[in-house]
Parts: structure tokens; sequence; C-alpha cells
């Protein structure tokens, strides 16, 4: 095994001779409702974020991997109980060192509170809560960044809920930052100023504002959509409580994610990249948060990945809720490139500038960042999440896919490096540094357990069998022919008269298209074609013979293909070989043809041949005073069976 599983989350002081082993969370008896940090995905709620502390007076200038969680509300320290967790089959007996200390690391939790109407942010070390912090909305995304240069070098935590960006520094709320408003529906200001002068009662207001969600572009503000959700007998005091409030539109925050801004480096600044319900990206600066860029997509973003700095050039990759995957650069204001999936994404994650997608088909598939599709991999169960493993001491990036059978699976591009399986389906990954520990996995369950897995620092990872490489069909040899001496004497002459051939070559391929335009133009002015060239008569007919013989029913689909005009005044006459067909009506009239319609004209064609003889039989479309023929088609008339066998 690659892994050793952490402490026991326990309220107890840790000894020294404690032996390792993960530790899920489970709730107390006053938890009820599940808690959980979701990626803005349709239907999604929150999203877990961690902000690491090393020692006691700083945190690392490191960007933490975002992850997700799923965890039922956190009780007290009082409240937490330890359940084993098993790797697979086998307990996992490899201890920790007993002169190591438990380290210090602190996580942030957003805790959505019973039935979700209590949201909070809390602060763990191990198993004890130190602090908490109400949130007046559902948590969306977490991240970790640095806000400025200054000594000590103190990462800040921004939490989106909401229109709103909370950050906190120092475990303390330091700033909050607020979407800038968005101009409101002016049908929808216009019937809330009728409402305010009592000119219409709330059911009128009701059925306008109904009509106006389901044709109008611009979205209704949420007052009116709160009002919508109300019922009859509630509407009339909702009205009177509102009616003289203005209207609000504000966007929500739908995913966030950091862009380092001028220097790559582990503790430099970085600037918060939000995706909006507006189907826009903004840019905000670290120190003053001012909105630095601002980038429209077709869709609303539910995963962003960047690469890059802002001040030089940065690459920014946005999936987005119509199932396509947008790719911006810096100074672009709309979309460079689009990758179309034929599902919705379930995750993104870049890895060694390859772009890996999970749909909801349980596959992986990985993209250049042009669109090009470099391969797919199928995965045995749905794909729940998706994040990133970076092990930077050998240059090592993989993606983690944590399956709903409870696996979680490492693939470096298509190459399947391990599985560690969990005793439930998993529900979020991260995987970076947790204290003193600089590969450290936490995984969470559906259950409600969190599992601490660490990396051996000796630990490399192999490829495994089976989804691994080319199919082992394209290492085989061909069996090539030797070069014979004919081939080597055609080779030296197309080297010695290349330009010769290339010429002659050109010379016939004009030929050809010369006498394939004369043949047409032939075609256009004698009326060959099934199809009328004339834009006054414009026809189209096709011919169906049915039968064995000597009777043949020969079946006329005649078309008017104009728009609007109708065709009038047409006849059909038909010229054969009277030795060998005879036709009771060789010339009659065509009804008037209303524009679109197919008109089907029937006739029987009777063979007199008993040699077995067929010929082509010609169908005219003319117009009443004109000699030349609007169309004409040539019918190939089948051999008589019947006078055959005979």
């Amino acid at each position: 095994m690659s892994w050793d599983e952490g402490r026991r989350l326990s309220r107890r002081k840790p000894s020294k001779d404690r032996a390792s082993r993960a530790a899920p969370l489970r709730p107390g008896p006053e938890s009820c409702s599940p808690g959980i940090f979701v990626r803005a995905l349709p239907g999604a709620r929150a999203q877990l974020g961690v902000a690491r502390r090393r020692g006691r007076g700083r945190l690392p200038g490191r960007r933490p991997r975002r992850w997700l969680l799923r965890l039922r509300r956190i009780p007290r320290a009082a409240e937490l109980r330890v359940r084993p967790v098993r790797n697979g089959s086998t307990r996992t007996t490899t201890p920790w060192p007993t002169s190591t200390p438990f380290p210090h690391a602190w996580l942030a939790v957003g805790d959505l509170g019973p039935s979700g109407r209590q949201p909070c942010l809390k602060v763990l070390k191990g198993p004890t809560v130190l602090a908490e912090s109400a949130l007046p909305a559902l948590p969306a995304a977490a991240a970790a960044f640095l806000m400025g240069q200054h000594e000590p070098r103190t990462p800040a935590l921004a939490l989106a809920s909401g229109p709103c960006v909370y950050v906190y520094k120092n475990l303390r709320p330091y700033f909050k930052f607020s979407l800038p408003q968005l101009p409101p529906n002016p049908l929808e200001q216009d019937l809330w100023n009728q409402a305010k002068e009592d000119q219409i009662n709330h059911l009128t207001l009701k059925e306008m504002l109904e009509g106006i969600r389901e044709k109008a572009e611009v979205p209704l503000s949420v007052q009116s959509l709160r009002f919508l959700q109300l019922e009859l007998s509630e509407m009339e005091a909702f009205v009177n409580q509102h009616k003289s409030k203005p209207i609000k539109r504000q966007a929500v925050i739908t995913t966030m994610t950091t862009l380092k801004k001028n220097m790559a480096d582990e503790d430099a600044m970085s600037c918060l990249v939000l995706g909006t319900e507006n189907k826009e990206l903004l840019v905000l600066d670290p120190e003053a948060f001012t909105i630095l860029a601002k980038m429209s997509l077709p869709g609303v973003p539910v995963f962003l990945e960047v690469s890059g700095q802002f001040d030089v050039a940065f690459r920014l990759a946005a999936a987005c809720r119509n199932g396509n995957i947008y790719i911006l650069r810096r100074d672009c204001k709309r979309p460079k490139y689009c990758i179309e999936l034929s599902t919705q994404p379930v995750g993104l994650v870049l890895a060694h500038k390859v772009l890996v997608v999970g749909s909801t088909q349980d596959n992986l598939h990985g993209f250049t960042h042009k669109g090009k599709r470099l391969w797919t991999v199928h995965m045995p169960a749905a794909i729940l999440t998706m994040n990133l493993l970076e092990q930077r001491s050998r240059g090592l990036q993989a993606v983690m896919a944590g399956l709903a059978n409870g696996e979680v699976r490492i693939y470096h591009d298509k190459a399947l490096l391990n599985v560690i399986r969990t005793p439930d389906a998993v529900t979020s990954l991260c995987f970076g540094r947790y204290g003193r520990e600089d590969n450290t996995l936490i995984v969470t369950t559906r259950g409600g357990g969190l599992i601490i897995k660490i990396l051996k620092r000796t630990a490399v990872f192999a490829e495994g069998a089976g989804e691994v490489g080319p199919p082992p069909a394209q290492a085989m040899k061909l069996n090539v022919p030797r070069k014979t001496r004919l081939y080597v004497d055609q080779t030296l002459r197309e080297r010695e008269a290349g330009t010769a051939m290339h010429r002659t070559f050109q010379t016939d391929l004009y030929l050809l298209r010369l006498r394939a335009a004369r043949a047409y133009v032939r075609a256009l002015e004698s009326s060959l074609n099934p199809v009328s060239a004339t834009a006054r008569e414009p026809l189209k007919l096709h011919a169906v013979v049915q039968g064995l013989g000597p009777t043949f029913k020969l079946t006329l689909h005649l078309q008017n293909t104009s728009t609007a005009r109708p065709i009038l005044g047409l006849l059909v006459c038909f010229l054969y070989n009277e030795v060998l067909y005879a036709l009771p009506r060789a010339f009659f009239k065509v009804p008037l043809l209303v524009p679109g319609l197919n008109y089907p004209l029937e006739t029987f064609v009777e063979s007199l041949s008993d040699k077995g003889i067929s010929d082509i039989i010609k169908v005219l479309v003319l117009r009443e005073g004109q000699s030349a023929p609007l169309l004409s088609a040539h019918i190939n008339m089948p051999v008589s069976e019947g006078l055959a066998a005979a």
C-alpha cells in the first residue's frame, strides 16, 4: 500500500503509543440534516474550503486544493464519536511515528444547519470546533489566497455565498465584496409601481409576473420569485410589506477559483475568479477588490480551471450547464474555443496542459486547450467528484476520480496508477499539505465519514494493467514485402520526371472539368435534367416503375418547389418506341400545382416484344405554347419477365 491512514479524530489528548487509523465523523443525536459543500452544479448547494496552518503563527503561502465534503452537521467536540474504517478488506496497520505529535491543522467547514436554514462557517482543529461564524446564505464556493506581499504571509479564506464574497483573515471576518447590481426588468418595475399605487391587486400581479417569467429575456428579481412561490392566502400580506421597497436584481455566484496575479510562486498574490448565474466571469483584484476583467459566456459556469498569471498571460477553462467547455485567454471578452460534450460535465481538472473532464456517461475525457480529444477512459461506476493530485517532489500530476462504488481511481493521462477502496461512496476529494505532511489525501463518504490518508514519502506510483497505453495490435510488425526491381525503377522515374508528370496530371484534370461543364450546359439547354433551371417554373420530377411485366405501372412525381406561386398550364408527353411499348395516354394535361405538394401522376406501360428487349422512355414536361420542354427524364424500362418466361 502507498497510503497510510491518518490518526483517529478523538477528543482525547494524543498519546505516544497510539496506532494510526482513519476516522469518519459520525453525527451526534442532534444532527439531522446533511450539510454539504458542493460545487455549483445544477441543483447544488455549496462547497468546502480549507485553510491550513503550520505551527502557531503562520499559514503557508500556497493555494489549497479545492475539495468537496459531504458532512452531516458538525456537532460539538463532546458529541464526536469515532468509528473504525477498513481500507478495502484489510486494515492498514502502519502507525505514525510515536515521536510525532498530532499535526497543527485547521479545517474550514461550511455547515448548512438543520434543513439548510442556519448555515454557518466552522473551523476545526482535529475534532474540536475552534470558531463558528454565521452566514447569511448558503455557501457556494471557498478558496484560500494571499491578498498582499506584507509579512507575515497569512493567507485569507474567501467564501462565496449568494451575491457576496466573505473574506476571513486570522479566523475573523475581514472584508465583504458584493457583486454589482443588474438593471431590473422594466415591465416588472412597472408592475410593482402599480401595486404600490393600489392600481392592481395581488392576483393580477401574480398573473402578469408569471407571463413575464415565461417570455422575458431579463429574469425576474428575487422579490418577484419569492412572491410567485407563496400561497394565495400569503400573497396580499407579502405585497403590502414589500411594495414600497425598490426592485433589486443581483447575480449569484456559482463557482470560484484563484489566479496568480503576476508571479507563479507558491506565496505569490492571487486574484479571485468568480462565475455567476448571469453567465459572466469576473476577476477581482486581491488588494482593492475591484473588478479587473469581465468576460461573457454562452452558459452558466459550474467548474473553473485556470493557468498562468493575470498580468502576463493566462488561460481559463469554464465548464457550463449547457454541456460545453469554453476556453478563454487574456484580453478576450468572449470564448476563443469551445468543446462540445454529449452529456453534462461532473468535474474538470487541468493536469499537464490536458483538460480532463468527467461526464455523466461514466467516462473520463482528455482534451487539449484547442478542443481536440486525446483519449477516453470508461469508469466502472458513476463519477461523483474529481480533483488534482500533485506530488511536487516527483513532478507528478494525476487526476483523482471518486466513484459511486466506493473507489478512488488515480490516472496519469489514461494510465491507471492506483485504486483506493473506501467503505462508502466517495463524495469529495482533496490532496495537498495538511499539517506537517506534504502529500495528504482527504476523502469524505456519502454516510458522513471523513478519511485522512498520508502518502508514504518513498511511494512510487506504477502504471497498472487494464486501460494502459495503446492496444497490443499497434505494437505488431506488419509483413511488408521486399522492394522489387520494378518498384525501384518506377521510383527513380518519378524522381527524374516528377515535374512533367505533375503537369500532365493537371492538364488532364482541367480537360475533365471542362468536359463536365460543357455536358452540364448542354443538359440545361436541352432540359435533360429532372430539375427545372428557370426561376419562373421551379419544378422537380422523378419517376418510379413497378411491376414484372408485360404490364408496368409508371408513376411520375411532379412537385412545385416555389414558395408561394402556383403553376398552371403544364403538359406531360411520353416519347417511346411504338414497336416495343404501348401507352394508353401518351399526352395529358397536369392539374394546378400547389407549392410544396407532391403530385403523383400514374399511367400504364405495356411491353409488346417477346424477345426480352427493353428500351428508354422519355418524359417531357411542357408549357402550353412553347416547344422547348421545361424539364425531362429518361426512364430505363426493365425487361418484361412475363414474356421472357413464356
